[in-house]
């Protein structure tokens, strides 16, 4: 979602601001701006569109100042536009704001503060809060603010700063990610890590209801009482480069050639010299896994159709009924979770807002929470019981890749555990799971090396109007992402079925040259996969097959076969959505479509 940076110190904070904003475009946004302190006052320029138009504004009206704070939103409360844009200040110009978040209570307390005089000029939720900081504001910034959040119902992180005390910059935040850039005479805020990594590697990962007081000397962390609290510092350890494209033409292809090497970092220190799965992280005991009774997996798009293929896979090696939710219809469904049931809940970045209210719905319920996710320190991470780590390594693109392969692979680390604490599994069959786990980052990297064979089947289908991928069982899982992967960036209009449903209707849908991608990966369901694609083909589809390495037959009725390296059936989908990452990216490429930034989509959801 939107995106917050803020900066303190001694250097020209304009283009530390605008820099930081270009590290936080992955997240999607429609306007952004920057407010900063120059001359004893706020002087604020934002745009709609792209930061490009902002730094075109700035090139005739350039402000200079020590401190500021930058935005880049995505709408929810008013279009896109220069006035709904970020920062928003109060009615004298004297406090500036920028907000990530929505505040569900704005219209009662806009209400209330138009009774006491003051005026709105935009249609958001945000310029609520910079008018109540200034009704509360008594000389004292940091109560202030702390008596403004008191006062709001809904999510928010906010970057303050107010031109009466210019020496100082607040950062508070609930439901909505905020870190704090520790640097040497200067520090900084932002929504997530990329955006200050240039600067400092050392941060505070700022908790629910927390508040910093930002100078550029020192940083003070207070409770929502006005209290003093320790924090520790989180240092970063990834590269910079690796939140730069390495050459590549954009961060989506980049991060697919990645996977190889995500899902070695994710299996590393989880397989030891036996063979056998270690999981630390996950605090349960043998005792209560065997009371589980049933397990609710529940995330939101990709995330989501990882946790579909968790459900076959779980059921089959722990033989535990699985339940796959959408988070944003989790809670509303009054979901019949009970203290004997596990929750598993999926999110790239940990600060997905529905599947936080999701998780939180289950340990209300008294369920176990197992977290899965790419963020260290993310709201996820900190309010599950226990955290997997999928080591994937930060995601630009806002369409998932490598995020989502992790997701797999600890999926099947838990399913495998689960199983061999219920004795469902032995010693050599764990062995055997565990090997060929650990084969996969090579059957993966085969796959990347063979995409001149993807690359040329975009460059001949780009103009295609309708896309139909169909599957059976994890074929069927595994189709749903490529579906989802292929009309988010290319913006071709895309179906994911289950293969044996195509009778039941879908199939009014073929008709002379539809493109329809068949998955038939799974050995057990192969031949009624052929009869499927005949059903098809019969109504003038022009169908691309893809299928395991030595399977020839499929020859005979599809028209393109596409060949992938083999592997057990339940790891399948970590090889097979290889091939439809690579062809969304082409195709979208062949189409001219912004790849990394698709239209009116954002990297981390953080409302509902």
């Amino acid at each position: 979602m939107c995106g917050i940076v803020g900066y303190i110190g001694d250097r020209d904070a304009t283009p530390i601001l605008i820099n930081g904003l270009k590290k936080l475009e992955y997240r999607g946004y429609d306007s952004a701006g920057i407010a900063v302190y120059c001359d004893e006052e706020i002087k604020v320029r934002k745009a709609k569109g792209r930061i490009s138009r902002l730094e075109e504004s700035l090139k005739d009206f350039y402000i200079n100042g020590n401190l500021g704070i930058g935005h880049t939103r995505w709408a929810t409360h008013g279009e896109p536009s220069d006035i709904n844009s970020h920062p928003h200040v109060n009615m004298s110009g004297s406090i500036a704001i920028v907000h990530n978040g929505i505040i569900e209570n704005y219209l009662t307390l806009k209400e209330w503060l138009q009774e006491k005089g003051y005026s709105f000029v935009s249609e958001t939720d945000t310029e609520v809060v910079a008018h109540l900081i200034d009704y509360n504001y008594k000389g004292d910034l940091l109560k202030a603010v702390l008596d403004t959040v008191n006062q709001l119902e809904g999510s928010y992180a906010l970057g303050v700063i107010s031109k009466e005390e210019p020496d100082k910059l607040i950062a508070v935040r609930k439901d909505s990610p905020l870190i704090v850039g520790l640097g040497n005479g200067e520090n900084f805020i932002a929504s997530d890590i990329p955006a200050i990594l240039e600067h400092t590697r050392n941060i505070y990962v700022l908790n629910d209801r927390e508040i910093a007081v930002i100078t550029k000397e020192s940083v003070e962390v207070y409770d929502n009482y006005g209290r003093r609290v320790e924090k520790e510092v989180y240092t970063v350890n990834w590269d910079i480069e690796s939140a730069e494209k390495g050459g590549y033409k954009h961060f989506m292809i980049k991060e697919i050639n990645e996977q190889p090497r995500a899902i070695r970092d994710t299996l590393r220190g989880r397989i030891n010299d036996k063979g056998e799965v270690v999981l630390d992280e996950i605090s349960l005991i043998k005792e209560e896994i065997s009371k589980i009774k049933k397990i609710f997996i529940t995330a939101c798009g990709t995330a989501y159709h990882a946790g579909v293929v968790g459900k076959y896979v779980i059921e089959k090696m722990a033989r535990i009924p699985v339940e796959v939710d959408i988070a944003s219809e989790f809670r509303y469904r009054n979901p019949i979770v009970e203290e004997d049931s596990l929750t598993i809940v999926i999110s790239q970045s940990g600060e997905t807002a529905d599947t936080i209210a999701a998780l939180r719905e289950a340990k209300s319920k008294g369920s176990k929470v197992i977290a899965i996710t790419n963020v260290v320190g993310s709201s996820v991470a900190r309010e599950a019981h226990s955290v997997l780590y999928t080591w994937a390594g930060p995601e630009i693109a806002v369409a998932s890749t490598k995020a989502y392969i992790t997701q797999l692979v600890a999926i099947y680390l838990i399913g495998i555990y689960l199983a061999e604490k219920k004795g469902l599994i032995g010693e050599d069959q764990v062995k055997a799971l565990t090997n060929e786990l650990k084969t996969l980052p090579d059957k993966v990297q085969k796959v990347l090396d063979n995409e001149e064979v993807i690359q040329k089947l975009a460059d001949e289908n780009f103009n295609v109007r309708d896309t139909f991928f169909i599957g059976r069982g994890l074929d069927y899982a595994v189709s749903l992402e490529g579906s989802l992967k292929l009309k988010e960036i290319s913006y071709i209009h895309s179906e994911a079925y289950a293969a044996g449903e195509l009778k039941h209707g879908t199939l009014a849908l073929i008709e002379k040259g539809t493109l329809v991608i068949a998955l038939a990966t799974q050995k057990e369901l192969f031949d009624k996969m052929m009869s499927n694609i005949k059903e098809v083909k019969a109504r003038g589809g022009k169908v691309v097959g893809i299928t395991c390495e030595g399977s020839h037959e499929i020859e005979k009725v599809v028209d393109i076969p596409i060949y992938i390296p083999s592997s057990l059936s339940d790891f399948m989908p970590v090889i097979a959505v290889v091939p439809l990452q690579l062809l969304a990216y082409y195709m979208a490429v062949a189409r001219g479509c912004d790849v990394d930034k698709p239209r009116n989509l954002a990297k981390s959801v953080t409302v509902e």
